[in-house]
């Protein structure tokens, strides 16, 4: 291994237990299930923090390639824990509150700066907190039974919560995410696929294999490259067309110099699929 990946920039989670959520690796693809299904799996302070954490050091790591997220019980998430996280918010500073809403903030830039592409598994119950980590993945498989919830304005917060307001437009428009953001209302699977919040509505019991079946394939295909698609996708939000053009040259060229593209040339010379490695 070269210096610079032994300094710690090539990690591995092998022998990874998180304490708060369930974590199975099936090859490259990383599975996180949220587990508390007798409340619907809701999120605490602690949980919150160790999401963030582990994405943030998936930065670093190169034996998972894509990441699943799924709910235990045939629910996502049911948002912040009501007495572990709402009452307890009630009696805070403004510097705790600041504090807090800088951390579940800081779990969706670090669902966005990891390389690796996301599928939330939506089923049930996806509200609050688990409506935006839905919607800070890169892509959705739900459920036809599935209810989709920004529920802030049920509770007397406004609707612009863990970048709601900037990344939910982008994904079923302006009008949309308002009627969502302002009524608090609760999104079908049927409408969400209409709507484009959701990529595939599957059975019940067919969601984990659809959702870990589109993250192998996406693991088997070049990470480099997918990694800079996420990167692009997310960076060409705040720049002009003309910007965007030039950061996308810059960023292919970059990709023409993986020994991946060289490798997808000379499979379809033989007439053969490529194997990628992602170097």
């Amino acid at each position: 291994m070269t210096p610079h990946l032994a300094s710690g920039n090539s990690q591995s989670l092998a022998g990874y237990t998180p304490a708060h959520f369930g974590w199975q690796q099936q090859g490259a693809v990383g599975v996180i299930t949220l587990n508390r299904p007798e409340r619907k799996n809701p999120l605490t302070f602690e949980s919150y923090a160790e999401l963030r954490d582990l994405f943030r050091r998936l930065a670093y790591v190169s034996d998972v390639k894509a990441i699943v997220i799924q709910g235990a019980g045939g629910n996502f998430c049911s948002g912040g824990d009501v007495h572990e996280i709402i009452g307890p918010l009630t009696g805070m500073s403004m510097p705790d509150l600041l504090a807090f809403t800088r951390m579940t903030g800081d779990l969706v830039k670090a669902m966005r700066a990891c390389p690796q592409p996301i599928i939330s598994a939506i089923d049930g119950v996806c509200a609050g907190a688990g409506a935006i980590m839905a919607m800070a993945s890169d892509l959705r498989v739900g459920t036809a039974r599935s209810k989709t919830a920004f529920l802030f304005t049920r509770v007397g917060l406004a609707g612009c919560d863990m970048g709601a307001c900037a990344m939910l437009p982008r994904i079923v428009g302006q009008g949309r995410a308002s009627d969502l953001l302002y009524s608090g209302r609760s999104l079908g699977g049927e409408e969400a696929l209409a709507w484009g919040f959701v990529n595939r509505l599957v059975e019940p019991e067919q969601l984990l294999n659809e959702a870990a079946a589109w993250a192998g394939e996406i693991a088997a295909g070049p990470n480099f490259g997918h990694a800079m698609t996420k990167r692009m996708l997310h960076q060409e939000w705040a720049m002009g067309v003309d910007e965007a053009i030039e950061s996308e040259a810059q960023a292919q060229a970059i990709c023409m110099m993986t020994q991946d593209f060289h490798r997808a040339y000379e499979a379809f010379v033989a007439k053969q699929k490529p194997v990628f490695r992602g170097d």
